[in-house]
């Protein structure tokens, strides 16, 4: 009889602890040769610690680490894991922002060394870039830190791909699609299936379960730092697999009929043109008004135009109302790193707190306890510091900290980056709720279901606005032929 072969990577039993917080209570994950293997779970779930733990960047506590059958606990790291072909696409990404593509991409590959190595470099991670992005309008020499998250995303998932003297065996993919349209991610995932096709492997995290249950040949679901249910994908439904996460489901009818009222107030709060000045977006007072299109056509642009407007008029740019802006890119443009989880929700709202010119301490807590109660972060004390967070739950943070100051107008970059289904449903309750009271929303969107939940929705493309949709108007088919196809705003 043929022996089966090992699995390319094994955990067995392990655990990892910060402090009281137990991550990870005897996990065990194995993948094999030519599976994708879906990896899903709330936050806090601790998906996260695990890959960090599989790509060499964390150690466990206790458990065992096997790549292709070689027990390798005892010293694994993430040259370790690097020189048996496991490579990781971080949740936050780890590129240097003030260096080139090409830059990036030797650090990955120290075979790329000598003279030349810049030419080489660029060569591999642009054919790589074509290979899964085809007309990614990106260049070697551009600088990262330039880039849209979007793109920075699609040059990590290259370079994770890239291969130089080590074959890549396996690829963690940690919510690759989250800051990617819908385009661009359907270009990963359908490079994900003939990656795997060829032999690979891959452990994919994303809160989009259509992913999970249409790219996965095997789901492992994860709760409390455990592994509560694993089977193949084509055994789940989506309520089955909601309901093994212990949540309830994400239904898309329930986002258009949650979806508020139409149009409350004949009050225009915010004004803008389009890029060629032929267009304008509007929302009126508790309107949610939406920006869709494929990402890095302007809609982030606007937003920031609307934030450095507020309270003042700028030409045909106006904002009636103070604003708070929760962005997508929470590491660059979200938390501040250093502080605790409660000085980053009340950071917006300090000046309400002072007391003879010192923040009232008790009133900081006071608001961060409401918050964490209301939006669910998982943390058993708010003066932990923020990176004591999963990424979810620190984009939690960034909602707590607009919902909870005095602005009227919110403004939403793409910011549900890494944030489970459970609190996906909240977030839009509290939207829809915070709406109805009388604040606007302005919510650029690469998912569909949320633009749902809009009023009105822009379609934007190289930076005009091409088509306005009303929610009885809107359809996936509509937003994208206005992406790909130059049509006159309504």
């Amino acid at each position: 009889m043929t022996e089966k072969p090992a699995p390319v990577v094994a955990l067995d039993g392990v655990e990892k602890s910060f402090g009281a917080v137990r991550a990870l209570a005897g996990v065990d994950l194995a993948v094999g040769a030519g599976q994708c293997v879906g990896l899903v779970g709330h936050n806090g779930a601790g998906k996260s610690t695990l890959m960090n733990v599989l790509a060499g960047t964390m150690a466990p506590d206790s458990g065992a680490i096997a790549i292709a059958g070689d027990d390798l606990t005892r010293g694994y790291s993430v040259a370790a894991a690097q020189a048996r072909g496991i490579r990781c696409v971080f949740q936050e990404l780890s590129l240097c922002p003030n260096l080139t593509v090409a830059e990036n991409a030797r650090i990955m590959h120290a075979s790329l060394s000598g003279f030349g190595w810049r030419r080489r470099a660029g060569k591999l991670i642009g054919e790589k870039l074509d290979e899964i992005f085809p007309d990614h309008g990106m260049s070697p020499d551009d600088i990262v830190g330039d880039l849209a998250i979007g793109r920075r995303q699609m040059i990590e998932v290259a370079r994770a791909f890239s291969e130089t003297d080590t074959p890549v065996r396996l690829v963690i993919l940690d919510e690759p699609t989250s800051s990617l349209d819908s385009h661009v991610a359907d270009q990963l995932l359908q490079f994900v299936r003939r990656f795997v096709g060829g032999g690979g492997s891959c452990i994919l995290i994303s809160h989009l379960l259509g992913e999970i249950l249409d790219y996965s040949d095997q789901i492992v679901v994860m709760r409390d730092g455990k592994v509560v249910d694993k089977r193949p994908a084509a055994d789940f439904t989506r309520d089955a697999l909601v309901g093994a996460m212990g949540s309830v489901a994400e239904h898309g009818e329930e986002t258009v009929d949650g979806a508020g009222p139409g149009r409350r107030s004949q009050d225009v709060v915010v004004r803008a043109l389009s890029a060629d000045g032929a267009a304008a977006v509007a929302a009126h007072r508790g309107e949610i008004i939406g920006l869709a299109g494929l990402a890095g056509h302007g809609q982030t642009e606007l937003l920031m135009r609307l934030f450095d407007a507020a309270g003042v008029e700028r030409g045909e740019t106006v904002v009636h109302g103070p604003v708070a802006l929760v962005p997508g890119d929470r590491q660059s443009d979200g938390i501040f790193p250093l502080w605790s989880i409660a000085r980053n929700i009340s950071v917006r709202s300090l000046r309400t707190m002072l007391r003879r010119l010192l923040v009232e301490a008790s009133a900081e807590r006071d608001l961060a306890e409401e918050w964490k109660k209301r939006i669910g972060i998982r943390t058993p004390d708010v003066d932990n510091p923020i990176l004591s967070l999963s990424g979810g739950n620190q984009q939690k943070v960034l909602f707590a900290r607009a919902l909870g100051s005095d602005a009227e107008i919110i403004l939403m970059d793409d910011p549900m980056r890494g944030v489970d289904v459970g609190t996906k449903r909240e977030v839009y309750r509290l939207i829809r709720d915070e709406a109805e009271k009388g604040r606007t929303f302005v919510w650029y969107t690469t998912e569909m279901d949320e633009l749902k939940h809009c009023e009105h929705v822009y379609v934007f493309r190289n930076g005009k606005v091409v088509a306005e949709l009303s929610r009885s108007e809107l359809t996936e088919e509509k937003v994208l032929q206005s992406s790909f196809e130059a049509v006159e705003a309504a």
